[in-house]
């Protein structure tokens, strides 16, 4: 009988395998369950067979490309957006400076910053419009991002901050100190 220490002897049978019975035919080298290491493979008999591809295209002839989603539109805009929000901080603080030295009333500074800010606004959408015809159009090339609208409408941003500045009396006379020194 089982031992009672061990509860599972008791369930647990062997069964010697049967000679002949659900076992496949062995062939040379070959157990069952056991991977051949370092045994050369036999070559196949038959090569895969070759299929020839046909091109499909996009679709029918003359029908228009799929429309991306306007998610995907926006995501593409915003990639390079960085050089854009700083160079406009930094415009936005530069009038906030030639605004406020004014010591009068803001409502022609507003006027000029909400009339710079539609002018960088045209810029970006024209620099879009110069590189989507250049280059997907003429050269064939895909956009990935905004990088480059973004980048001139920085340095359109930038200059004008400067140029604030410059009309700025206390920091023209605070650049020439500096730089006399």
């Amino acid at each position: 009988m089982a031992d009672q220490t061990q509860p599972w002897a008791e369930r647990t049978v062997e069964v010697p395998p049967q000679a002949g019975v659900g076992v496949p035919p062995q062939r040379d080298g070959f157990r069952r369950g056991v991977a051949p290491v370092g045994q050369p493979r036999s070559p196949r008999t038959e090569p895969f067979p070759v299929v020839e591809q046909e091109p499909t295209g996009t679709g029918w002839p003359g029908e228009p490309a799929p429309r991306r989603s306007l998610s995907s539109r926006m995501s593409q805009l915003r990639r390079g957006g960085e050089w854009s929000a700083a160079a406009g901080l930094f415009a936005f603080v530069c009038w906030g400076i030639w605004a406020l030295s004014g010591q009068g009333d803001l409502s022609g500074p507003l006027l000029v910053l909400v009339l710079s800010l539609l002018v960088a606004v045209g810029l970006f959408a024209l620099f879009r419009l110069v590189g989507r015809v250049v280059l997907e159009r003429q050269l064939g090339r895909v956009r990935r991002g905004a990088r480059g609208a973004h980048l001139a409408t920085a340095v359109f941003l930038v200059g004008l901050g400067v140029a604030w500045l410059q009309q700025t009396e206390w920091v023209v006379s605070a650049w020439n100190w500096i730089s006399s020194n």
